[in-house]
């Protein structure tokens, strides 16, 4: 029985995505003492596991030989899916050209996998989607081969709940939502993520688990439009909306602190809400908050370019033909993850204005291959006289490990989209 399984950790454990929650989620269930197979349809990774280095900024290479030595290992063959008790999805879910959802790579592995599936196997979706993906997505391949789902097999949605570079909250410590097609398929989700997580959060079916997800970042891609869009209108007043924001933030009660920039990256903020929005329409309602929130965000890179044109101007000089640094280009803080990411929507719009665009970004070598953007680009290492020779510097990224006293005394023109210098009439501020 997969219980029993379970609880003597005898289950073995297939991840089918091996990336910024599945690698995560191996280490966690490999040190509550599951044996692990990480499944990925791109062999340079599966090669880079299996050799013991990480594909991650924020996981160690020391991180995957611990993984290893606990008889991790990757593979490209998802024929090995029959081995697993426990198969769990982690793959992207982003949006198409017509900002509709995409789950090819859920359909894709759920293809893959299909042929392989057995009784006393429970399989968990934890890539971010719409409510009802996983009864009329999932469960289909899982009736056709014959099984029987809460009887011989287990069908969960838990959605993931990774914020890399986040060193205060780990896999183990993020309390972990779960929704079951039937109640037996809940407990046994209980069972199995409680073994290697501190707080199960039960909810009521798999609906209900996608739809906190989405509920979760909907709720911060408000706020940041919020932020954003005050940003907009104390920038016409001549205030600095950080003083503003750290001032409101005393108030003990009532009050929780969003901050602006050149936009929102990151796989789910700006897409989960296009999902809800997508889905809503089928049942003839018209996400307007939502929506106009998303408008907002969209819109900050533009905002930037606007205000490095104007800087520009004031200086003499057109931004055709300027030479532009883009400080930090992952989409947040001390990681290198670029899914998303404004700095991107701002080098690209810079581009298109005849500027001439570089970057720096300790954590991003080499511009990376991308869906839809390209820039054959590598880091500009910094100093001094580096800084000097570009018409203007764009912090669009905060990273920790950048000098920016030594950027501040150096950048001809300095554009300032995170509030790293207040109150300093010579920055401009976007």
């Amino acid at each position: 029985m997969l219980k029993t399984k379970i609880s003597d950790r005898s289950a073995k454990v297939g991840i089918l995505g091996m990336g910024y929650v599945g690698i995560p989620l191996a280490i966690s269930a490999a040190t509550a003492g599951y044996s692990i197979i990480g499944f990925d349809i791109v062999p340079e990774r599966v090669q880079l596991l299996n050799d013991g280095k990480s594909p991650i900024k924020h996981i160690t290479g020391k991180d995957i030989n611990e993984l290893r030595a606990r008889g991790f290992e990757a593979t490209t063959n998802f024929s090995r899916a029959s081995e697993c008790d426990v198969l769990i999805i982690c793959v992207p879910t982003p949006l198409n050209q017509y900002r509709e959802p995409d789950l090819s790579f859920v359909i894709s592995t759920m293809a893959s996998i299909a042929p392989h599936l057995r009784a006393q196997q429970m399989l968990s979706l934890e890539s971010t989607t719409w409510p009802g993906t996983t009864k009329q997505v999932l469960m289909p391949y899982i009736e056709k081969s014959g099984l029987e789902i809460g009887i011989n097999f287990f069908l969960v949605y838990s959605p993931e709940r990774e914020d890399p570079g986040n060193s205060q909250f780990n896999t183990r410590s993020i309390p972990k939502v779960a929704g079951g097609h039937t109640a037996s398929c809940l407990a046994l989700a209980e069972e199995f993520y409680g073994t290697f997580i501190d707080k199960i959060v039960p909810v009521s079916s798999t609906d209900a688990a996608e739809m906190v997800k989405l509920l979760e970042n909907i709720h911060r891609s408000v706020n940041i439009g919020l932020a954003n869009e005050m940003k907009i209108v104390a920038d016409a007043m001549g205030l600095d909306i950080f003083e503003i924001i750290d001032a409101a933030k005393t108030k003990p009660f009532g009050f929780t602190a969003y901050y602006p920039g050149p936009g929102i990256g990151g796989h789910c903020i700006p897409i989960d809400p296009f999902y809800l929005t997508w889905k809503a329409r089928e049942f003839g309602l018209h996400t307007r908050f939502i929506e106009l929130a998303g408008e907002i965000n969209a819109a900050m890179p533009q905002y930037v370019v606007d205000k490095t044109i104007r800087a520009l101007n004031e200086n003499g000089k057109s931004l055709q033909g300027a030479k532009i640094l883009a400080l930090g280009i992952a989409y947040k803080r001390d990681v290198d993850d670029m899914r998303e990411s404004p700095s991107v929507f701002v080098m690209e719009l810079l581009r298109d204005w005849g500027a001439e665009v570089q970057y720096s970004d300790p954590n991003v070598p080499v511009f990376p291959e991308m869906r839809e953007h390209s820039f054959d680009l590598i880091s500009v290492n910094l100093t001094p006289e580096v800084v000097t020779d570009f018409d203007a510097v764009l912090i669009l990224t905060d990273h920790s490990d950048i000098d920016y006293e030594m950027i501040r005394a150096n950048a001809r023109i300095l554009v300032d989209t995170r509030g790293k210098f207040r109150g300093d009439g010579a920055i401009v501020r976007a």
